[in-house]
């Protein structure tokens, strides 16, 4: 697989990764200790991600990635703010 599709597979990925997290971090007390684990629990995730694909730390593949997990994070805080427990 070519270098941009194997960045764009594991971006998309990440995103994935995040979603559940971003939706249970909508139902936490900022600051509280599982909303720095909602936040920060997806981290080794992304990293094996990256490894397992081959994709060593490059300066230019970082802004995409960082993109792709706070876009996770946000969507899945949105879901969560929505559809979660509280809405019912």
């Amino acid at each position: 697989m070519s270098a941009p599709a194997t960045l764009a597979l594991v971006s998309l990925g990440v995103f994935a990764v995040n979603l559940p997290f971003g939706y249970w971090r909508a139902g936490l007390r900022k600051m509280s200790a599982a909303w720095f684990v909602a936040i920060h629990a997806p981290v080794p995730l992304v990293v094996a991600m990256r490894w397992a694909a081959g994709l060593p730390f490059r300066w230019e593949t970082l802004p995409v990635f960082v993109a792709a997990y706070f876009a996770g994070q946000l969507l899945g805080a949105r879901f969560g703010r929505r559809y979660g427990r509280d809405s019912a």
